[in-house]
């Protein structure tokens, strides 16, 4: 599949989870446990769940970006991918009505999704973007903290997001994000499943890869720490593929100098 095919085969899977409301995990080869267990086992706590809007957690992530950002009160920060907007509403508590979130998505119906559940929430220091987060809306130097989760292994040029990433950072700005990455080479079968490239596994890259691409942007004091206890969750994705053999959730953390 080229570039095209790939975003439009994503924007439609997402888009069908966000019309429809319903349970999902980040893989979509089988049902799985619901939201609220799902993000429990990649590291949200019972107050996160029970914090954000009704809707807003779709169980789609694979770690908890946010804990690791050490969010300020007055920040701007901007979430990669913000579905239904989870982690954004969970940032904007964090840097308060004098902070701004904002959460960038290119499905439409997660849009929607996540503007109705911020205007029900009441909540007035988070906005939603239309937009690509390989080309994102938003200005040079004016971001304190960039998240995201499971959302990069989802798009085919990676180096592109992560330059779009050092762009828009403030200097001394940060990247906290939770994403799967590659711990050793998918079997031909398994990588060649589209449902697997929706479902966060086969789109992931190695860590080495990830590395050089964020050094080639600018970044510093980077680490990219594997989450080993993240093999629970994985197995859940696609049962009985092994695909928890292959790829690991880790923690990416890196500075604009």
């Amino acid at each position: 599949m080229d570039t095209a095919d790939i975003k439009d085969m994503v924007r439609i899977h997402y888009g069908a989870i966000a019309a429809s409301a319903a349970s999902a995990c980040c893989a979509p080869a089988t049902a799985c446990c619901g939201p609220q267990d799902t993000s429990r086992m990649a590291g949200y706590s019972e107050a996160e769940r029970a914090a954000v809007p009704e809707g807003a957690n779709l169980g789609l992530g694979c770690g908890n970006p946010r804990a690791i950002a050490a969010l300020r009160p007055g920040e701007v920060v901007v979430d990669l991918g913000s579905g239904a907007g989870f982690d954004c509403f969970l940032a904007a508590a964090q840097v308060g009505p004098t902070g701004r979130v904002i959460g960038v998505d290119m499905t439409h119906e997660m849009l929607k999704k996540a503007r109705a559940n911020a205007a029900a929430a009441g909540t007035a220091n988070v906005e939603f973007r239309l937009g690509e987060i390989e080309h994102l809306p938003i200005g040079d130097n004016t971001v304190d903290a960039i998240l995201s989760n499971c959302v990069v292994n989802l798009v085919p040029d990676k180096a592109q997001v992560f330059r779009e990433a050092f762009r828009v950072l403030k200097s001394g700005g940060r990247l906290a994000i939770s994403d799967v990455v590659n711990r050793t080479a998918l079997p031909a079968h398994l990588a060649a499943d589209p449902a697997l490239l929706c479902g966060c596994v086969s789109g992931a890259a190695p860590i080495a890869r990830i590395e050089a691409w964020l050094a080639d942007a600018g970044f510093t004091a980077i680490h990219i720490t594997p989450q080993p206890e993240s093999r629970a969750l994985i197995a859940t994705w696609a049962p009985g593929t092994g695909i928890e053999d292959y790829v690991v959730s880790a923690v990416i953390e890196a500075r604009k100098p």
